[in-house]
């Protein structure tokens, strides 16, 4: 079988073969996927199973999910011919007409014009007919529409449109990458994006597993939250947010759905149930969360390097300050620019003399306080000059060895995660081994096991070393997100906020030499525990994100 214009892939040379349906002719077995990912470049695929006679393979690495062996478009074609389906590429494929559809379009024009749309045209990359295009051009945007076919054999001006959006196409792109590089490109300077795609993350796609109605053959990649978020990242997007796609179905557009889905052991009992429902009962509306994720990001100046931002903050370190800075300063990173900003908390014991010293060195940012609120407020005050790609935290007590720089910062480089964490903990327990007071020692191991245990119960996680000080994320994993811990807690308050927004932290080990209470250690062990106590709960049933009006959403 041969096509024409494939969804985004060039017809297989080979498509007579059970290969090119996704199994391997001498084996019977899934054909390995071939080539490395579009997203982190690594070559090796796990596969998941077979959907529709072609097999789903997952990034080992970064996590991005794609069919392999690409289908043509024929063959697409010709499987919803076998099915019974309907045409994927044809204009009604959005239904048009649908109340559900119309209403999820107007919602996308209101996300749009709250992220500030800068001015009325749009690139909108969606099916032809989509309701999107009336219901924009009725409120004065001037829309051009492509698929994400014609999008592909289109040559963009640059920097043209001052929005764009894109429902339910990337998935089809035969690299999401390059066709949202492509999209940056067209965009005028700070121009927003609205995206559409579904999320192997939802809750029906965990729910329903191999059964998902999203698994079909014309989308040839599957994105997650995070995976979807590295790939803005990667293609030159900034000021990212992702929230579920709510909408009000009713059983009747439920049903028209799942007549133009591939058949499924679900769509057959969404058809079976259309049947012996009342005509009325069909158009009750229920507002539920669908498969897919709304996300918006702002186009922002792409650098040729990446740029660490290191956050250091300093208070009475004149004994080891010296020795730390210059540690950090000679630290060479290959393929990675690096500034140092050093948050000084006016010290009594002349390290705010030291600092001084580096205030006109190349690549270091001097921030002076006039007195000491907290280690949680110099590193929140760290954070507002920081302006790199990616931000890491660094003391000045010399705990931490900055050769573990490299391997921290490897996978923001190549989009693997977006928030990665030094654990402390290579197989022991006992990381805190002070030779002056080793019944103290003890006690802070200890401590740290409960504490973290309490975290990982109230959180959902498996972390051995959440309060470790060097936690490395990418810099848009704050967007939309405010601190208010001074002390010790906000080491609390940053991992349970970044969590609590859908990131997932690596560990790498790194290496760790605590000093004691003796030695100028300042954790409190009176007082922090109790804000670490009060941190764990109050984080978990906040809301994560404020308003404009100064009230809470979740």
């Amino acid at each position: 079988m041969t096509g024409t214009s494939p969804p985004g892939t060039e017809d297989h040379t080979e498509s007579e073969t059970p290969a090119s349906l996704g199994v391997s002719a001498r084996t019977g077995r899934p054909a390995q996927s071939g080539g490395p990912c579009p997203l982190c470049e690594y070559e090796e695929w796990a596969y998941l199973f077979v959907s529709h006679g072609v097999p789903v393979y997952r990034c080992a690495r970064c996590g991005l999910t794609r069919l392999f062996p690409q289908p043509t478009r024929a063959e697409i074609l010709a499987f919803y011919a076998n099915s019974a389906g309907h045409d994927p590429f044809a204009d009604d494929a959005h239904l048009a007409d649908s109340f559900t559809e119309q209403e999820a379009a107007r919602a996308y024009l209101r996300v749009l014009q709250r992220r500030g749309a800068p001015g009325p045209s749009v690139l909108l990359v969606a099916t032809a007919g989509h309701p999107f295009v009336g219901i924009a051009s009725g409120h004065g945007y001037e829309i051009e529409t492509l698929t994400v076919q014609e999008l592909r054999r289109s040559r963009l001006a640059s920097e043209r449109y001052d929005s764009a959006v894109v429902i339910l196409e990337l998935e089809k792109a035969d690299s999401p990458i390059a066709a949202l590089e492509q999209i940056h490109g067209a965009l005028k300077p700070d121009g927003k994006l609205l995206l559409v795609t579904a999320s192997v993350d939802s809750w029906s796609a965990r729910f329903f597993g191999n059964q998902w109605p999203g698994w079909r053959p014309e989308n040839l990649y599957y994105l997650d939250s995070q995976t979807i978020q590295a790939a803005l990242v990667r293609s030159g997007f900034a000021e990212i947010e992702v929230r579920p796609d709510r909408r009000r179905y009713t059983l009747e557009h439920v049903h028209q759905r799942a007549r133009a889905y591939p058949r499924t052991g679900l769509t057959r009992l969404v058809q079976a149930v259309h049947r012996v429902v009342p005509a009325p009962l069909r158009r009750v509306r229920l507002e539920l969360t669908s498969s897919a994720v709304v996300v918006t990001a702002r186009r922002a100046e792409r650098r040729p390097r990446p740029l660490l931002s290191i956050v250091m903050p300093v208070y009475n370190e004149a004994t080891t300050f010296a020795r730390a800075m210059e540690a950090v300063v000679s630290k060479e990173l290959p393929g990675v620019d690096k500034e140092i900003i050093i948050v000084e908390s006016n010290s009594t014991d002349g390290t705010r003399e030291l600092v001084l010293g580096y205030r006109d060195h190349p690549g270091v940012k001097v921030v002076l306080q006039d007195r000491p609120r907290g280690k949680g407020h110099a590193v929140r005050a760290g954070f507002e000059h920081a302006s790199g790609d990616f931000i890491m935290v660094q003391d000045a007590d010399l705990e931490y060895d900055v050769n573990d720089y490299d391997a921290l910062i490897e996978p923001l480089k190549r989009s693997e995660r977006a928030f990665v964490l030094g654990s402390r903990y290579g197989g022991n327990w006992k990381i805190r081994k002070f030779t002056d007071q080793l019944a103290v020692g003890t006690l802070y191991n200890l401590g740290h096991l409960v504490f973290a245990g309490l975290l990982n119960v109230l959180y959902r996680q498996r972390l051995r070393d959440p309060f470790t000080m060097y936690k490395v994320f990418r810099r848009d994993c704050l967007h939309g997100l405010t601190f208010e811990c001074n002390r010790f807690d906000f080491d609390y308050e940053l991992v349970i906020k970044l969590v609590r927004k859908g990131y997932v932290p690596l560990e790498i080990p790194v290496n760790y030499r605590s000093r004691s209470l003796k030695e100028g250690k300042k954790v409190s062990m009176l007082r922090d525990p109790l804000t670490w106590i009060w941190a764990l709960i109050k984080f978990r049933f906040s809301p994560l994100y404020p308003t404009s009006d100064g009230r809470k959403r979740w």
